[in-house]
């Protein structure tokens, strides 16, 4: 092999080595500019914790794999509406949230009609499943299940915020600019979710 074959076969996996060290905002420009490395970085650092942020708000694993898959291709397609003006997190985070939102209306469209079509004799029943498992796994388990439930009891405006910052950590800065609200606002229905989940989860205490 020569020597320039040698170094043109090392240059994918050198530019990929080149991209980690660069931050959000610069690998989305230098995606604008046709670097698709960078967009296979954007996307390795941020399925997981879109997938985790959409996961809490349809409590549905497929579903939220669907979601952050639209994600990333909006991020292809819609690369050059992105502005220097926004952190890319928020906008990506923006995009999942929207469209985890216009899954969660038509999930309720849905349930709506269905509920209005069962009659009495169309009641169900699941059978417990009384599996094997260890006592802390199926606590475990049990407790996971009722702070999700609590979750998702939580009133919209309240469920998201609780979401982005106790389970996802941003800042209070990144989510007043991704829900477009005051500071003061966000930290107001922040406080208000948490002790209303306080009080939903007392018992757990």
């Amino acid at each position: 092999m020569s020597t320039l074959s040698h170094v043109s076969s090392l240059q994918p996996s050198q530019r990929m080595a080149d991209a980690v060290r660069y931050s959000d905002e610069e690998l989305i420009g230098r995606f604008q500019k046709g670097d698709e490395n960078a967009y296979s970085e954007l996307v390795k650092r941020y399925k997981d914790p879109l997938l985790n942020f959409v996961y809490r708000y349809v409590n549905d694993r497929d579903q939220a794999e669907d979601i952050v898959q639209d994600t990333m291709v909006k991020l292809f397609t819609h690369k050059h509406y992105y502005k220097e003006i926004a952190k890319f997190s928020t906008w990506i985070y923006t995009i999942a949230g929207n469209l985890a939102k216009t899954e969660l209306r038509k999930k309720k469209r849905q349930k709506t009609t269905h509920l209005s079509q069962i009659g009495p004799e169309d009641s169900e029943y699941q059978i417990p499943d009384h599996g094997s498992g260890t006592d802390e796994s199926i606590q475990s388990s049990f407790v996971e299940k009722r702070i999700q439930s609590a979750i998702q009891q939580l009133e919209p405006h309240f469920r998201t915020v609780i979401i982005m910052r106790d389970i996802q950590e941003l800042s209070y800065e990144e989510i007043s600019n991704i829900l477009n609200v005051p500071l003061g606002t966000v930290k107001s229905r922040i406080n208000r979710g948490r002790l209303e989940l306080q009080g939903e989860l007392k018992d757990l205490r």
